[in-house]
Order: C-alpha cells, then structure tokens, then sequence
C-alpha cells in the first residue's frame, strides 16, 4: 500500500524540521540559563555579540550568527510545517475526527514490519532520522487526522474493500501453518529402516527420541511445533517436503545438513489473521484516499479557511 511511502516521506522531512527546532530551543534554553550581567554602555558603532560557540583562527562565530543562519535556511519550512500541524488540529476539534490511540499503535505496528523487534525499529529511527519515540508517535498521529479529515465526507462500500482485496490477493493470501515432528539420523540407510519400523506401527515420537541425532527436538519426540512454510530455523528441504505430505504421512528420507530426515505431517492450518478487520480498515483508507484531493491542496484549503499569514517577509 502506498501509504507507508508516503509517511516515510513524511517523517523525513518532519525529521529535518525537528532537528532544527531543536537546536532553537536548546540554544535559547542555554542562552536564558546563562547569569545575566548588567549590560555596559555600547560604543558608539560597536558590533553586539552573543556567546561566542566557535572559533576559526581569530574568527569568532557566536550563537546570534547560527540562529541566524538556521531561521534562513530552515526557517520557512519549519514554520510552515507548524502551520500545517495547527489547521489541522483546529479542523479536528471543529469537525469532532479524534485519532484513537489503538489506531496510531496499528500503524506503527505496520511501519515496524521488516525489523526484528519494536525497539529496534525506535533505534533506528532515532539513528538514522533523529526521532525519539514521540516524535513518531505525533508524526503518526497528525498523518493519521490529516488523512480523515481529508476523507470524512468520503464513502467506501464493502463491496468496493472487498473487490479490492480480492484483486490484489497476493498481498492479503493467508499463511499455512504445519505442525510437524522430524527424525534426524546420519545415513540415508538410517532413514529408510526407521521408515520401515513407521509402516509397521512404532511410535514416531518414542522413534525420535531413540534415534534422532538432532538434540534440539529429539527429547519432545521430534516435535517441532506450529512453524510457517518460510521459518527461517527450520531447513528448507523439511519444509518443502511437509508442504508435500497429507495429514499423518510420513516422507522418504530428506537429505540435511546433518544427515537425513524423516518428517510426519501431524496438522496443517491456515494462520489466522488477527489484524483483518484492521487490513479492511486500512484498505477503506486507502481507497478513499485515491478519491480525495491531494493531501497538499487540502491542507492549502485549510491554510485559506482559517486565514493564515506569515506576516514577517523573510519566512514566507
């Protein structure tokens, strides 16, 4: 869905915008920490300085010149992000749309996708973009009102998600889970006499915990639980043979790493999808979107509603 792309734009940009707030603050922060000395009468044509920050040779380069420099540079943009932000929240609370926060932890769960886990998606944000938790958090939060508010008068039927998801299957398919036990010997001769011993009637789990050489799963009889046709710990000629096999057939003998294997199919299910009412959710979303106006024009739209204005010339 082209919805992450465009918040990644997003927060990219936020990130630099951020960033320069940032040091505004913290630098006015210093500046009003600092003990104030009574001022001396200037000379007359005397240059005023602040805190000195750098020095290049004799060069001295002081806060005044890099807040300076940052509000020319930056300045324009993170203002008008700013403005952004401020109609927006003044047409939510006007029009009564609220982001709820299982809606903002529903799609951060979504931009997390791909990373090993939650904390390491928030280090890397903050690694490479420079943004705690909360500022993706209000990223996310203020994208989330900007996208209902501009699709609130918008409706999308259920047959319209439903034909949706119906031609884009591939990327809705639901996942098989199997649930198999293995037996891991060294030889090829190994496997095929306990498959014999199977066909007569022995005990695969009570065979795997006297046979099997793989120490990780022979003491639970071979057990490797529920796993997912592309578990990453689980070698692959395992799995494409248990994809193969009907409920309670055993396979020939598989060559591994190890040696050889000897895999039961005890169960096969299609993994539930806890977040479907969410994917028809996302999917209205994303619909409605393709019929309202570019988010920018919408956001110009409010700017001229609430009558905005940047009244010093060299911000605008």
């Amino acid at each position: 869905m082209r919805n992450v792309k465009r918040l990644w734009g997003v927060i990219i940009a936020m990130a630099i915008c951020i960033l320069v707030l940032a040091s505004l603050l913290i630098s006015h922060a210093i500046n009003q920490s600092e003990p104030r000395q009574s001022p001396e009468p200037e000379q007359q044509g005397e240059k005023k300085h602040t805190r000195v920050i750098a020095k290049i040779g004799n060069r001295e380069i002081t806060m005044d010149e890099l807040e300076s420099a940052l509000a020319r540079h930056y300045g324009p943009e993170q203002l008008s992000q700013m403005l952004d932000r401020e109609v927006i929240r003044l047409e939510g609370n006007e029009s009564g749309i609220k982001v709820e926060s299982a809606e903002i932890n529903r799609e951060l769960k979504r931009m997390q996708q791909g990373y090993e886990s939650e904390q390491q998606f928030y280090d890397s944000m903050q690694s490479q973009l420079g943004m705690s938790e909360e500022e993706i958090q209000e990223d996310v939060s203020n994208k989330l009102l900007l996208e209902k508010l501009a699709t609130a008068s918008i409706h999308i039927s259920d047959t319209q998600v439903d034909t949706y998801i119906k031609s884009h299957a591939d990327e809705f398919e639901q996942e098989t889970e199997y649930n198999i036990q293995q037996i891991i010997v060294s030889t090829k001769e190994q496997a095929t006499k306990v498959i014999a011993e199977l066909a007569k009637g022995e005990s695969f789990g009570i065979l795997a915990r006297d046979r099997s050489i793989d120490d990780a799963t022979n003491n639970t009889g071979g057990d490797l639980g529920w796993i997912e046709g592309d578990d990453p710990f689980v070698e692959a000629p395992i799995l494409e043979a248990a994809k193969l096999l009907k409920v309670g057939e055993v396979s020939k003998p598989i060559p591994v790493l190890q040696g050889f294997a000897v895999v039961l199919l005890k169960s096969r299910r299609d993994k539930k999808n806890p977040d479907l009412v969410f994917i028809r959710e996302n999917v209205r979303r994303e619909l409605a979107l393709q019929q309202a106006p570019p988010l920018k024009d919408f956001v110009a739209q409010l700017r001229g509603k609430w009558k905005v204005s940047v009244l010093d010339p060299t911000l605008r």
